[in-house]
């Protein structure tokens, strides 16, 4: 008989998972406060309504699920045979029946938890790739689901905040975005500093930076994001010691 609790004896890895779920619950929280007409509203990513985005996080969690397996496995099983056919799935499940929609994030929500639950201890250092051609432990497919879930309750945009996301998944999020841009050499002259001791780093030496964007973890991880700013939360920037009328656009992210 299969085991009803995570075979992971890792003690980051299972406190990942606890997090993960969290988001996982908190996504749904959040979609179940939307009535059906709701999902045709415009969400926080351009170009993309309500229903976009929970059809890219139903599909998403499948697509993880499917990495898991492979670790599991040890049989090639990619999370999308390309990214055209990644983006013709999320277009897809933007045209489904408001109900199938939440059946899609239910049920694909489950099916990943059943897997990550169900893969033994000796399985979790074993290599996938992901869909940026990565390779990394499938360890890691707890981390690539945490940010999407909680990343994208806030781009329903029906009161989901930055603020509401963990501090460690705020922390590790602006060190994420900030490793993908000095991957793409952007970050050259530029520095982020959040305040609080307690909040997380700051990322460059501002003395040495002619931009610095100041302010709160949450705020600046929003702004990192790519997702603005929003009231009670500011942001300052600074150039070469003046302070700037707006804070300036971020890199790109991904």
């Amino acid at each position: 008989m299969v085991a009803r609790h995570d075979l992971v004896t890792d003690a980051e890895t299972r406190a990942g998972l606890l997090t993960a779920r969290r988001g996982t619950a908190f996504f749904a929280r959040k979609l179940n406060e939307l009535a059906y007409a709701d999902m045709d509203e415009p969400s926080l990513l351009p170009g993309w309504s309500r229903r976009h985005v929970i059809a890219h996080v139903g599909y998403n969690a499948r697509a993880v699920a499917r990495l898991v397996e492979w670790a599991a496995t040890g049989i090639e099983t990619p999370m999308y045979p390309s990214p055209e056919a990644r983006n013709e799935e999320i277009e897809f499940g933007a045209t489904l029946p408001p109900t199938a929609l939440l059946n899609l994030y239910d049920h694909s929500a489950i099916h990943l938890s059943v897997e990550w639950r169900d893969l033994p201890d000796a399985r979790w250092g074993e290599e996938v790739r992901t869909a940026q051609g990565r390779t990394v432990p499938v360890s890691e497919t707890v981390w690539m689901r945490t940010r999407e879930v909680w990343l994208h309750a806030v781009d329903l945009d029906n009161g989901a905040r930055f603020a509401d996301i963990p501090t460690e998944v705020l922390r590790r999020l602006i060190g994420h975005i900030w490793g993908a841009w000095q991957k793409r050499a952007e970050t050259a002259g530029l520095a982020v500093r959040v305040l609080g001791a307690e909040d997380g780093p700051t990322l460059r030496d501002p003395d040495a930076a002619e931009t610095v964007v100041t302010g709160p973890l949450a705020a600046v991880a929003r702004w990192a994001a790519g997702r603005g700013t929003e009231p009670g939360q500011p942001l300052t920037a600074t150039r070469d010691g003046a302070l700037l009328a707006e804070v300036p656009m971020p890199p790109r992210w991904i």
